[in-house]
């Protein structure tokens, strides 16, 4: 059964933000069919849900449009998010849940025999996803390091890290994120201790996640969905929005994570669409549901009493 949300063609678009800024975007309204969504600032900031991120997930669920939550964030496996998400109210699959931790497994599998050692700056979620993948987690002789989010990183495992580098193993990044937005502000991401081994062995990392474009190819995989007729709905320009140009989805930038604090470079590439939130996202939405579809709501208000009393 087809969902979708009608083309207009190429319009210019005039909004004004909640803090009186007027914002002038250049929309491709496209023919959208999916949503693939960040989780660390735009659904959630910590364990405090973002306004109209379970509003906006419940509505998609009772419309029958496929969507996917794609992460950077290495630290938990899937179904720890799937806990995660639960604990804030919003139900999600587990299937619908993309990592950059699965996207890195999967690289080394093609590069790497079953049972290579695999030294890894990273919590659970990765040395899992990993382990799942065949190799072993040590940082004896390893053939590659992979790197991500270690909110309890140590001098001796970078010194690890370094030796192993410096010896030849492959060096790979889950994403090079440079802050995480937590309920309590940001603090320093997976790409921070990526640059601090980058500068220190003088070598560059092949980096999976955002905003490179295969963690969006493996969530459009599960969606179903084309690049064309995909939605990518993120925080961050430097990666969201980046990784949505480069697997040619259309771009929403939501103006409630990292970007208002560490805004993208001059040459960072311009989302298709800019909203304050994602209750803005759903007005914008809601009335581009094609009515012949049964599956879809016929009335889908902005915000439900419901939501407007929890902010969710």
């Amino acid at each position: 059964m087809e969902n979708l949300f009608h083309a207009h063609g190429i319009r210019r678009r005039r909004e004004v933000s909640t803090r009186g800024v007027e914002k002038t975007t250049d929309v491709r309204t496209p023919r959208v069919r999916g949503f693939l969504f960040d989780m660390d600032g735009v659904l959630y900031r910590g364990r405090r849900p973002l306004s109209g991120a379970r509003a906006i997930l419940a509505a998609l669920e009772r419309a029958g449009v496929p969507y996917a939550l794609v992460t950077n964030n290495s630290t938990r496996t899937p179904r720890q998010y799937v806990r995660h998400l639960a604990s804030m109210g919003m139900r999600v699959a587990e299937r619908r849940i993309v990592t950059s931790s699965s996207v890195a497994a999967s690289y080394l599998r093609r590069r790497l025999p079953p049972g290579a050692r695999v030294g890894v700056v990273g919590e659970a979620g990765l040395v899992r996803a990993v382990q799942r993948a065949g190799f072993v987690a040590s940082w004896d002789r390893p053939a590659a390091v992979v790197v991500g989010q270690d909110r309890r990183v140590t001098h001796r495992k970078l010194s690890a890290a370094t030796a192993a580098l410096v010896g030849g193993a492959l060096f790979v990044a889950t994403n090079p994120d440079p802050l995480v937005p937590t309920e309590r502000g940001v603090v320093p991401g997976a790409g921070a201790l990526v640059a601090a081994l980058a500068y220190a062995v003088g070598r560059r990392p092949v980096v999976l996640g955002k905003p490179k474009p295969a963690l969006l190819r493996e969530a459009m995989a599960r969606t179903g969905t084309g690049p064309h007729e995909t939605v990518m709905v993120g925080d961050q320009v430097i990666t969201d929005v980046a990784a949505g140009r480069a697997a040619g989805t259309f771009t929403v930038h939501v103006q409630s994570g990292v970007s208002t604090v560490r805004p993208g470079p001059p040459n960072a590439p311009h989302p298709d669409l800019v909203v304050d939130s994602l209750i803005e996202l759903w007005r914008w939405a809601a009335g581009r549901i094609d009515a012949r579809d049964r599956s879809a709501p016929r009335r889908v208000p902005s915000r439900s009493p419901r939501a407007a009393r929890s902010g969710g």
